[in-house]
Formats: C-alpha cells, structure tokens, sequence
C-alpha cells in the first residue's frame, strides 16, 4: 500500500489518477512504441506521458526497463531489459525472446534494414519532411530490397499485407492501407523511429555492400 499512496500522491500532484497512469502504462508495455502523429488516442496518451515523464522513467527503471524519448519527432520507445540498442551493447544474459523482446522475422529483419537505408540516404539528400518522415513508393522499395539484399517480398498478397501490417504497428511506416501496393505510385511514409532499430554500424556494413555490388555492376559493364 506504502508504494501505491506513493504513486497517487505524486499522480496527484500532476493532476492525473492513478487510471490515467495505468492506461498510458498498459498502452507503453503492449505497444513497445508510442507516436503522437499516430493517432488522437496516441496523441493524447503522449501528451500525458510528458506531464510525467520521469515517473514512468523511474517506474519502468524498477522492472530493468528503459525509455527512449524523441522530443523533436515526439515519440516514445521502451527498451526491455537486456536489450540491444543502437550504440550500446547487448546485455550478455539477456532474458528469451518473449513480449517486447520479440524477434521479427528474417523478412521482417530484411525490410527494416532496407527502410533504414533509404531513410538515411534520403536524409544525406535533404529530402526529408517537416516530421521527419521519408516517402518511398511501392516500386523504390521493392527495387531497394532486391538491389540491396537479392530478397523479394512475397507473391501472396495476404502475406505482403500481414508484413506491413507488422512495420506499421511497429510504427515505422505509415500509408494508406486502400492504395499501399494497390496503384502504381503507392507510398509510404518512413518514421525516424526507425533510426531506434538498425545501429550505424549495422548500416555501415549494408552500405558497403550497395557500393560494392554497384561497383561489380559497373565493371561488367565496362567490359
């Protein structure tokens, strides 16, 4: 009870309830993501996150949890315990893969390394939008994907739809899910969340790969 008059006493002082508290909370550990452009629930949920940042830090800190909080893009990323971050090492007796340590899958891996790419060089180029966000057609990424790591996105439609499904949750990507892959011309909207999953030195080693695959291309060319 010590813990929980504690909690309501500083909520109070915020002018939040302890509900309030408990639904950001529930929506943080299930989502593992939070975007303010997201939606008006998310919106509101980080508004509220705001208001008592430091609480949820220091309450997520107790379970060997940790937060990432972008102020310029607004968004928010919890971290669980043990996990690898751009820029810091993995823990070495990290807990399984359950919750919000999930693996994703080899395809799934596959495009977000792809997305990341072309984010980062979209952003070498400036052409980058006011949220910080990078457009990309149906075709660029596809193109990107095979160019990139020889992969192909599924010919099942349900498949494909699933796998997008997935990055949008995740919130990296948003689109249109009517015309995504629909109409030639379709695209989607990078997030710069996605600089949260793929280090540089990971993006590093892809990039040396475009170059050098573009350089054996050209060779063959030549001759």
């Amino acid at each position: 009870m010590m813990l929980r008059d504690t909690l309501e006493q500083a909520l109070s002082e915020a002018q939040l309830t302890l509900p309030a508290f408990s639904e950001l909370l529930i929506r943080l550990l299930d989502q593992g993501v939070l975007c303010r452009d997201e939606s008006l629930t998310e919106q509101a949920l980080y508004d509220r996150f705001v208001r008592i940042e430091p609480l949820v830090r220091e309450y997520l800190s107790v379970l060997g949890m940790d937060l990432l909080h972008d102020t310029r893009f607004r968004y928010v990323r919890v971290y669980p315990p043990g996990a690898e971050r751009p820029g810091l090492p993995d823990t070495p007796d990290a807990p399984p893969a359950t919750g919000l340590r999930a693996r994703l899958s080899p395809l799934e891996v596959a495009l977000v390394l792809v997305l990341r790419a072309q984010y980062d060089r979209a952003l070498r180029e400036g052409d980058v939008d006011e949220d910080g966000c990078v457009l990309l057609t149906y075709e660029g990424l596809t193109l990107a994907l095979r160019n990139l790591l020889d992969r192909s996105l599924p010919d099942n439609r349900t498949e494909r739809r699933a796998l997008f499904a997935s990055l949008r949750r995740m919130r990296l990507v948003q689109y249109n899910a009517e015309e995504w892959m629909e109409h030639p011309g379709s695209y989607l909207k990078i997030r710069p969340l996605i600089v949260t999953f793929v280090s540089d030195d990971v993006l590093a080693t892809l990039n040396m790969q475009d170059e050098a695959a573009t350089e054996s291309e050209d060779d063959q060319d030549v001759r």
